[in-house]
């Protein structure tokens, strides 16, 4: 098997993968993450309110939560410090008049660099989704919400879960550097993407359930393991992972699924839309993974026109850049069970 050496163009890449992958792990970019506001009615017109925002160790951020002004609190707050985050509860009372048609927004969004998440569900099964931004920081509540509205919050939920996530990301792009025929790459993302979409579905729907933790765990192994089929890719005898891609990619693939169905399940979905909510932040997942496998192809494509040479260490130091990430990973989130 002829060797294919990688361009140096793949270190820089590999390294600013690497920033942004650490700066969350160092705990410098936690106003990118997205607060999680929660309000569901029990007794009519009485809600009880859940609102999570992140935090830097006592620092969290000054976002609020902005109801109706006939919404009244009622007893007293309790709040939780978690890891990287600050917890809240309490109940208000909307009176006969509810949280519908009027207006709920969050204070001090504009200010940030973060998205809020809100899930609203009412007492006759209705649950309403809904993303606020700096420029769109809140809205008022339909009786019901439209199709495109759910089409579209779900759509950009997805594409932004995949684009931020930084341990998926790695995976695809461990793909993208041991498998370089153009056919056989296109087999080998196939395989990962039906993989994650079958369990992605199953998981959401209620089919099957996986503890996050561990999930999140077997992720970073996967990656971690991936790190080693690169650096041992020049060898004469052909990897695993080099013969049958799109096996490892579909195995994987499965496990990085209930990664998705995780993040997907802090907002919920829509009781009168769940088929298009799900359709739709799927669909925004694999939108948001072309758009980076494309970005990765060019920028390879691009350094072997600028470099007319190849340098032997890159792929080795793009195995171990990723490995190390990845082995730091497996390290945070298995004491995380303890």
């Amino acid at each position: 098997m002829k060797n294919k050496k990688l361009p140096p163009v793949l270190g820089f890449l590999v390294g600013v993968l690497a920033i942004s992958a650490w700066f969350p792990l160092a705990g410098v970019a936690h106003e990118s993450r997205p607060a999680y506001l929660e309000l569901s009615e029990g007794e009519a017109g009485v809600f009880e309110i859940m609102w999570r925002r992140p935090a830097r160790g006592d620092r969290v951020l000054a976002l609020y939560p902005k109801l109706p002004p006939h919404c009244i609190q009622v007893g007293l707050k309790g709040t939780y410090i978690l890891p990287g985050s600050t917890l809240e509860r309490w109940t208000v009372d909307c009176t006969a008049a509810g949280l519908v048609g009027g207006p709920l927004y969050i204070e001090g969004l504009s200010a940030t660099l973060t998205d809020v998440l809100v899930r609203v569900a009412l007492a006759n099964g209705a649950i309403h989704s809904q993303i606020l931004r700096p420029n769109a920081p809140g809205f008022t509540l339909k009786a019901a919400p439209s199709t495109w509205r759910v089409m579209r919050d779900y759509f950009v939920l997805g594409t932004g879960h995949i684009l931020g996530g930084i341990d998926h990301l790695l995976f695809v792009l461990g793909l993208i550097l041991i498998v370089r025929s153009g056919w056989l790459l296109v087999k080998t993302v196939t395989a990962f993407t039906v993989a994650h979409s079958i369990t992605l579905g199953v998981a959401t729907l209620g089919f099957v359930h996986m503890p996050q933790a561990p999930v999140e765990a077997v992720i970073a192994l996967s990656i971690l393991f991936l790190a080693t089929e690169l650096a041992k890719k020049h060898d004469a005898r052909p990897r695993l992972t080099e013969r049958y891609p799109w096996i490892v990619a579909f195995a994987f693939g499965l496990l990085h699924g209930f990664g998705f169905a995780g993040a997907l399940s802090q907002v919920g979905l829509p009781q009168t839309d769940i088929p298009v909510a799900l359709l739709m932040f799927n669909i925004g997942v694999e939108a948001g993974q072309l758009l980076f496998i494309g970005v990765v192809l060019a920028v390879l494509q691009i350094g072997k026109r600028i470099f007319e040479s190849s340098i032997t260490w890159t792929g080795h130091a793009a195995a171990y850049g990723v490995g190390g990430i990845a082995a730091f990973w497996v390290i945070q989130r298995v004491s995380g069970f303890f």
